[in-house]
């Protein structure tokens, strides 16, 4: 089917590049954090050079990065740890203060996914209050641990108020699920443009680095003539946020602005958006999480039957 290009995104643009901009120092575990050092390190005793690698997000990456999408002026959506805004209100109040998107991304640094449905509820809730305590806001997007969502997670989220959430890598476009009866969104995650999995620092490469964004974009771009495309960057405030990085960043930003009918949206204006224009938004239909494998409904109180035709992806 055929669709108005106008309706793919706002005022006609072709192409939405959406950032991620990951707030997590402080929520981080004292020991055994992931970090440069591969080394592990001994009987639980805190690990201090990673914690200070964590501690550059605060002091250097996240006021880096925020003069950067000053320079460009776009805006991103920041996905917040609770205890990282508990420990750095100040600098989260000010993500805030210049038009970021602040989105919740669980209580700590850890994995949600194992936590019985009262308690991921909690879990979720006490992230929500620290964002809201710090920058006046309500996040309406999440962002698990790892992306591991529990069965339970996306009926939470409803629950609870959000719009969207992000772990999913399935589709280069927002898509819905009926979740509670009602639509939620999905605005895709990425691993290949995520730095803390592609660009970390071994092996890295400045102009590797800017090649990888250059293609993704060219593709995508090209695809959107015909088809809504998204392109997503996921920054963290510890390894974007470095000097290097941020000059491959720069570049990359002025390249795409010189194509025409590029726009940067927040995550909650895509998920907004997607709402708004269901006909050309693709409705997933999946089977309850634990038979299909994927983000959806957790079929609480329905036998586990293996997902038909339409529900499997």
């Amino acid at each position: 089917m055929a669709f108005d290009n106008e309706a793919y995104w706002p005022n006609g643009a072709r192409l939405a590049v959406s950032v991620s901009m990951q707030f997590e120092a402080g929520g981080q575990p004292v020991s055994g954090a992931g970090g440069p050092i591969t080394e592990p390190i001994e009987g639980g005793l805190p690990d201090l050079p990673t914690n200070s690698y964590f501690d550059y997000g605060p002091n250097e990456g996240v006021p880096r990065m925020l003069r950067l999408w000053d320079k460009h002026g776009i805006k991103v959506s920041s996905f917040m740890i609770g205890e990282a805004v508990d420990k750095h209100a100040a600098l989260a109040a000010e993500v805030a203060r210049r038009g970021h998107e602040c989105c919740a991304h669980g209580r700590h640094w850890q994995n949600q996914y194992t936590l019985p449905r009262d308690e991921e509820r909690q879990w979720i809730q006490d992230s929500v209050e620290s964002i809201e305590r710090a920058t006046g806001t309500r996040p309406s997007g999440y962002n698990c641990y790892w992306m591991r969502t529990s069965a339970n997670t996306l009926e939470i989220l409803q629950e609870l108020g959000f719009a969207y959430h992000i772990d999913d890598m399935s589709r280069d476009e927002p898509f819905l699920q009926t979740i509670n009866g009602k639509p939620f969104v999905t605005v895709p995650y990425t691993i290949h443009m995520n730095d803390i999995a592609s660009f970390n620092f071994a092996n890295y490469s400045p102009a590797g680095h800017l090649q990888c964004l250059t293609d993704e974009f060219d593709q995508l771009y090209e695809e959107a003539a015909d088809r809504r495309r998204m392109m997503v960057l996921s920054c963290h405030d510890r390894i974007s946020g470095h000097a290097n990085p941020v000059r491959v960043l720069d570049r990359f930003l002025a390249y795409a602005k010189g194509h025409p009918g590029v726009v940067f949206p927040r995550k909650d204006e895509i998920a907004a958006w997607a709402l708004k224009t269901p006909e050309i938004t693709p409705h997933v239909d999946r089977a309850p999480a634990p038979v299909s494998g994927l983000p959806g409904p957790s079929g609480a109180g329905l036998s586990a039957t293996p997902p038909t035709a339409k529900a499997a992806e």
